[in-house]
């Protein structure tokens, strides 16, 4: 089994800046894809930016250009810079990793926005 484990969240005013880690454990596990996805209460779990194995990233439009991902691979660790924050960036953030056969998902970390 895989254990995915978030840290980094919390409280910060808007325009403040956090940083994400997600740390693997477990099994020997390289995924294809880890991700960042977060969810707001009464919303659904959405993606927000997600990196290959060899560096390439994605992101959505709500964090583009604020945001950072980046991966360990020796270390089996997924981050996530984030900057010029937002009230609406409010939610839980949860680490995923996945390939063509599996998927682990972390318990998340809280990131909390003040205005």
């Amino acid at each position: 089994q895989v254990q995915l484990v978030e840290s980094g969240g919390g409280l910060v005013q808007a325009g403040g800046s956090l940083h994400l880690t997600c740390k693997a454990s477990g099994r020997a596990f390289v995924p294809s894809t880890m991700g960042w996805y977060r969810q707001a209460p009464g919303t659904q779990r959405t993606l927000i930016a997600r990196i290959q194995r060899h560096g390439l990233a994605t992101y959505e439009d709500p964090v583009k250009g604020r945001f950072t991902i980046a991966r360990d691979n020796d270390k089996n660790e997924l981050y996530l810079q984030m900057s010029d924050l937002k009230p609406e960036d409010t939610a839980t953030y949860y680490c995923k990793a996945w390939d063509p056969v599996e998927r682990f998902w972390g318990r998340g970390t809280q990131v909390t926005v003040s205005s």
